[in-house]
């Protein structure tokens, strides 16, 4: 969809404002398939064609984005690979500003904006009440085990068994008593929370409300180091003793990536939860699998993955997940998966919608006139 915006005085009426040359800007939506249509101004004197897709291609082979991004001085995104082929003068000469209606930038090279003077401004923060729901409700759907009792519920078992009590009440193996077995309530929880931005302070006020313990990990590898903690924070190795609930809010950089994996699995509580609502890619999914299997710890609600969109051909925890849908209880030879996956829908809420589209347009207006909020600056 192609249309031409008037434009739209950016000052009061009766200012008066230094001379302005106008510009004409093109301006490029990819991915409206996560918004629904957009509608965007520009501030006087200057005009704007605006062009929106629903999705655009993101295979490497294809040529769509390079024919899209030709002559757009503004790009629209969420989460579409920006390489540097793409960022390349040759490739896309106009292009100023990578508006990204998201917090996270991790597919867009950032080095090569930089060095060619591309602005990337992202939307932090407008999600975050929305996606520490989604954490929340994972907490809850892994600890009491929503998924391990449906399963034998809608196979017809509770009318032969007379109760699947068990099936919520499966505990840990080597629990030293019948009770040990039983979840947890939320006033027995230790939380820990691993990236203490906008979603992570949102995910700890709920965790307290809800009656937990709630501590702040500390940066991986600091207390190796010997660098000092931040007041408030606990060393990542003692954190992860510690949690009952560890809740990812990290974003993906090259400090975060793999962060968890045997080791880390192998230190937490053997009923400890991993919530997991940050980036694919922190979490080395094998080896959450293994952990689940093995008991190492009790379970674990992922929305995100390390290759998105998701499959059955693409991974593992997805395999697993249908692979006990499968199962017979009967011919179990394994511990239940207590495993709750979602597609990377923490985010999505009216509220995220609404914030994601005030602070694209006022991307767009700080960029043109030069008064841009430094926090969103991301190249």
């Amino acid at each position: 969809m192609t249309s031409t915006v008037d434009p739209i005085p950016s000052t009061p009426s009766g200012h008066v404002t230094a001379a302005v040359t106008p510009r004409h800007f093109h301006i490029v939506a990819l991915e409206t398939i996560f918004t629904g249509p957009l509608y965007v101004t520009v501030p006087a004197p200057h005009t704007c064609t605006f062009v929106q897709y629903e999705r655009t291609d993101r295979s490497p082979g294809s040529s769509e984005l390079a024919t899209r991004l030709r002559d757009a001085d503004i790009v629209l995104m969420t989460t579409i690979p920006m390489r540097a082929d793409i960022l390349a003068s040759t490739a896309t000469p106009r292009l100023g500003l990578l508006a990204v209606m998201a917090s996270g930038t991790d597919t867009i090279d950032l080095v090569a904006c930089a060095a060619r003077g591309i602005r990337v401004l992202n939307s932090p923060g407008c999600n975050a009440e929305s996606v520490a729901e989604h954490a929340v409700a994972l907490y809850f759907a892994t600890r009491r085990r929503l998924m391990p009792s449906m399963r034998p519920l809608l196979r017809g078992l509770w009318p032969a068994k007379g109760t699947l009590l068990h099936t919520a009440v499966q505990g840990p193996r080597g629990a030293e008593s019948e009770a040990d077995a039983w979840p947890r309530g939320c006033v027995q929880e230790t939380a820990v929370i691993v990236g203490y931005g906008g979603v992570g302070r949102r995910v700890a006020a709920m965790l307290q409300a809800l009656g937990m313990t709630v501590l702040v990990a500390g940066r991986k590898g600091d207390e190796a180091v010997d660098q000092p903690l931040p007041r408030g924070r606990t060393a990542f190795a003692e954190a992860l003793r510690v949690a009952s609930v560890l809740v990812l809010c990290c974003p993906r950089t090259p400090e975060t990536l793999g962060m968890l994996s045997t080791a880390e699995f192998a230190a937490m509580k053997k009923d400890a939860l991993l919530i997991n609502v940050s980036r694919g890619g922190i979490v080395d999914e094998d080896a959450l699998l293994a952990a689940l299997r093995g008991g190492e710890i009790g379970g674990a609600g992922v929305d995100v993955f390390s290759t998105e969109p998701a499959s059955l051909e693409n991974n593992s925890l997805l395999r697993a997940a249908v692979d006990e849908m499968d199962q017979d209880d009967a011919s179990r030879d394994r511990r239940p998966l207590n495993l709750v996956v979602t597609p990377h829908t923490a985010w999505i809420a009216s509220a995220t919608l609404n914030n994601n589209i005030r602070v694209m347009q006022d991307n767009i207006d700080g960029f043109i006139t030069g008064n841009l909020v430094a926090e969103r600056v991301r190249a």
